[in-house]
């Protein structure tokens, strides 16, 4: 493959934890309490997820106007860790279109809690009217089961008369990318007395068991017989299970305020027969209703169905590029700044010591040896900073520690450890701990390796460092420059010292900005503190 750059992932703050998979959650309900005195409820459905024991609103669906059986079109997406508890509520209000769903305005119908991974007692949010523990459905079980039906609950575990909430969930295997699809209709049937119909458009996809998954709702367009609806983007898996011939239901209502909506038509449809709708070509279907075949002899349709265009986006996974033939160039620059300490002295942070290796060649050989699998010739080039070297002895802050400016590559993990060590009794340890000048030398050969656009190689530059970084205005510039280009940059805090600067850089607290205030493209950077993990296995 030849994707664009920056589909590699970016672990989390430590990356404690990998991301199982992507969970899709489809939501529907049935027997909603009815809130409302002229028309029935309007509900809209609130995901929560609890983080550092409060709850924090994840998403929301729409809006479905007067109806007590709603099936949301939208599809909520959560990341599935194994090894952690991650506690989930469903909240369902009913809509009085103000301040927003969920405040005190909207009227409470009901909840559900459920935990990824394992069963806990979970505990209500302290918003809305129900402060009170509600039963448990484990979203382990959810996803086995694919389908779960559980009942709402109201303050103090009382139940919501028969009111049901349905989860239907589906893992997302792989990064499989979207597909935009922009449709119009003509000569719809005119189901209004004084007006024109009220048309919108629902994308049905027929499973294996031949239940219908609904994967999109078009807005509706007032008053018009040939509209056109908005283009949108729905992910291949929603679509079609990423299977091109999967059956596909397309229906056109005419809408009704009650919620009571007139059935104009069908048809149906698969992806790979969408799919000659790229480019110029355009695909249309008769829009059918099976009653006015069968009663009315010289009936043809009920109008139209236009497919005017069709987009195939695909995100491309880590693993697509490597089965594709990227290589992976690591680069490693370690510190050599004064304050690490004499190299003589067994408390320096670059002290040899013959039993066990130090701090810097522990973080080097874990990340580099990861990495060397990726890269077929096993070469990498190493550097140094902050340290006066031979011959003149100047300060240098991107040096070759094999002293050969032509050819900085060093034969594998041990050929950079032999050179770490050969390093060290040459140059003089100095200072200051300037890191611009390196993340711009390894930016300019991977600009090179970008303007190829072959996506044939990815960099990455490891920064082993004990403490702040002296040119910050620099270094921003420098990553937000680099976060253009097919280059990641992991920076290990070897040491006690105080890292606030790195967290900054990490940017999980925030955009990390450039000094003139632009931000990155992508989160590029990832630190770690080396203090938290020497006690614990390599690959942590």
């Amino acid at each position: 493959p030849r994707p664009g750059m920056g589909a590699v992932p970016e672990p989390g703050p430590q990356a404690p934890l990998a991301v199982l998979s992507k969970v899709e959650l489809r939501v529907s309900c049935k027997h909603l309490l009815d809130r409302d005195t002229l028309n029935k409820s309007d509900p809209c459905v609130l995901l929560l997820m609890q983080s550092q024991g409060q709850w924090m609103e994840v998403d929301r669906s729409e809006v479905i106007k007067s109806n007590l059986n709603p099936v949301f079109a939208k599809i909520f997406t959560v990341d599935y860790y194994f090894e952690e508890v991650q506690k989930l509520r469903f909240e369902v209000y009913d809509s009085h279109g103000q301040a927003g769903v969920g405040t005190h305005d909207d009227d409470f119908l009901g909840g559900m809690e459920c935990t990824v991974g394992q069963v806990s007692p979970g505990t209500a949010p302290a918003r809305g009217p129900q402060p009170c523990p509600l039963p448990n459905a484990g979203l382990s079980q959810i996803v086995a089961q694919k389908r779960v039906t559980k009942p709402l609950f109201l303050k103090y575990g009382k139940f919501a008369g028969k009111s049901t909430i349905t989860i239907i969930s589906e893992e997302i295997s792989g990064n499989n990318g979207y597909v935009e699809l922009a449709f119009r209709a003509k000569k719809l049937d005119d189901k209004d007395l004084f007006s024109k119909s009220d048309p919108f458009l629902e994308i049905y996809r027929i499973d294996d068991d031949r239940s219908e998954q609904l994967v999109y709702r078009t807005e509706v367009v007032k008053n018009n017989l040939s509209p056109i609806w908005e283009p949108f983007k729905v992910s291949l898996n929603s679509l079609c299970s990423c299977e091109e011939k999967r059956k596909l239901r397309c229906v056109v209502w005419d809408y009704d305020s009650r919620g009571k909506h007139d059935f104009i038509g069908e048809f149906f449809t698969t992806f790979e027969e969408m799919q000659k709708a790229m480019g110029e070509n355009k695909v249309q279907w008769d829009c059918m209703n099976p009653k006015y075949k069968i009663k009315k002899r010289n009936y043809k349709n009920s109008g139209v169905v236009v497919l005017l265009d069709l987009k195939i986006h695909r995100v491309y996974s880590f693993l697509d590029y490597i089965m594709g033939g990227c290589q992976i160039h690591f680069t490693v620059a370690i510190d050599f700044t004064a304050s690490n300490g004499d190299p003589r002295n067994s408390c320096s942070l670059h002290y040899i010591n013959p039993y066990q290796p130090n701090e810097y060649l522990k973080a080097l050989v874990a990340v580099g040896e990861i990495c060397q699998d990726y890269d077929s010739d096993k070469k990498f080039s190493a550097l140094g900073f902050g340290a006066r070297i031979p011959p003149k002895y100047e300060v240098s802050h991107d040096f070759a520690i094999n002293f050969n400016p032509d050819n900085d590559e060093c034969e594998g993990i041990q050929g950079v450890v032999e050179s770490y060590q050969s390093c060290l009794p040459k140059i003089q340890l100095y200072g200051p701990t300037n890191v611009a000048p390196i993340i711009s030398k390894v930016a300019r050969v991977a600009a090179d390796e970008e303007r190829t656009k072959e996506a044939s190689q990815y960099f990455i530059l490891l920064i082993l460092t004990d403490g702040v970084v002296t040119d910050m205005a620099d270094t921003r510039e420098a990553i937000v420059r680099a976060s253009y280009l097919p280059m990641s940059i992991i920076i290990v805090g070897v040491g006690n010292a105080d890292f606030t600067d790195m967290q900054i850089l990490d940017g999980d607290d925030g955009v990390l900005r450039s000094p003139k205030g632009e931000p990155v493209l992508r989160d590029i950077v990832q630190f770690v503190p080396f203090r938290e993990f020497k006690n614990v296995s390599g690959a942590a």
